[in-house]
């Protein structure tokens, strides 16, 4: 019985371990992204300004997932790097999506940096993310997915080659380039780090459970503790970040503003329903998962944020 109780205790304390370094490494990765600007839209304006730099470093920040993927081998855990087939529901979800973030001005997290920020309007477009995802809960719960997984081996090898080439391309960099580039690997590496621990980390993920939780009336779709504790760290990192740059500024809005933002929440949330997730889980899960709907996703979101941007207001 002792021997039985000091295993419990051992794992216990693990398990805390595990949730404090996963809690490090959020708030280092909201305060990254807040000092970075991390943001879709930005990156699309950028490069249809000539500066492609940013965008790219966007959508390669999962490059360095390999070390999870490993992590995962070792400890002999399921891997959260699903992959999923090509799909009419991810090329329309992503544009709905992309659409949606380019009338807010802001994707998924750069809409939380935002709101730390200050700027309350931001609020609106997350009440639509949730009136989206309430209003589709049953076709959210009733639509099958087929996931798959790739060999380790070929995973691993394929992720390594891109790193590879991800590196050559930072040393031949200047300086403030090199920054972005690492720092948007290491928000990569981290947040893969933490889908090990808790694969529905993501604002989106915590947002979807809690309106399934709300809507059904199921407590077991409840978020855990953890994830509430996750999402406060990528908050306060965001937080930390906007008073160290002297960026936060509380900034009201007027109501034509809310209204736009609300509804261009609710645009963001029906296509991250239908594509499968936002911005944060495709960039972050799916394309280091080397999913084909995943490329097909972001693909159609930056689409969507062009023409988004082309629209008359």
């Amino acid at each position: 019985m002792t021997y039985v109780y000091l295993y419990r205790i051992r794992l216990q304390g693990l398990s805390v371990s595990l949730v404090l370094i996963a809690i490090v490494f959020i708030a280092t990765l909201g305060y990254l992204a807040q000092t970075t600007g991390l943001c879709l839209v930005r990156g699309v304006n950028e490069a249809l300004g000539g500066k492609p730099n940013f965008l790219l470093a966007i959508v390669f920040s999962g490059s360095l997932s390999w070390i999870a993927l490993l992590a995962a081998e070792a400890a002999q855990i399921p891997s959260p790097f699903s992959s999923t087939p090509v799909s009419f529901q991810s090329l329309i979800g992503g544009f709905l999506f992309g659409l949606g973030a380019a009338f807010n001005n802001g994707c998924g997290v750069s809409t939380i940096s935002k709101l730390a920020r200050g700027q309350l309007v931001m609020s609106a477009t997350v009440i639509g993310w949730v009136i989206s995802w309430i209003a589709l809960t049953n076709t959210m719960t009733a639509t099958p997915t087929v996931t798959t997984q790739l060999p380790v081996f070929t995973h691993l090898s394929v992720l390594l080659v891109i790193t590879f080439g991800v590196l050559l391309w930072i040393v031949r960099r200047q300086r403030s380039q090199q920054k972005l580039w690492l720092s948007m690997l290491a928000i990569g590496l981290m947040g893969s780090i933490v889908f090990l621990f808790e694969p529905r980390w993501t604002p989106s993920g915590l947002l979807h459970g809690m309106s399934l939780a709300i809507w059904q009336g199921n407590h077991n779709h409840w978020p855990s503790p953890q994830r509430f504790l996750l999402i406060a760290a990528l908050v306060g990192g965001m937080l930390l970040a906007a008073c160290i740059t002297k960026s936060f500024r509380v900034n009201v809005g007027h109501g034509p503003e809310y209204r736009k933002h609300l509804l261009a929440g609710i645009l963001m949330g029906i296509g991250a329903v239908v594509a499968g997730g936002g911005n944060d889980t495709q960039l972050l899960l799916a394309l280091p998962a080397l999913s084909p709907a995943g490329v097909m996703a972001v693909t159609s979101m930056l689409l969507g944020i062009y023409i988004g941007k082309r629209l008359p207001r």
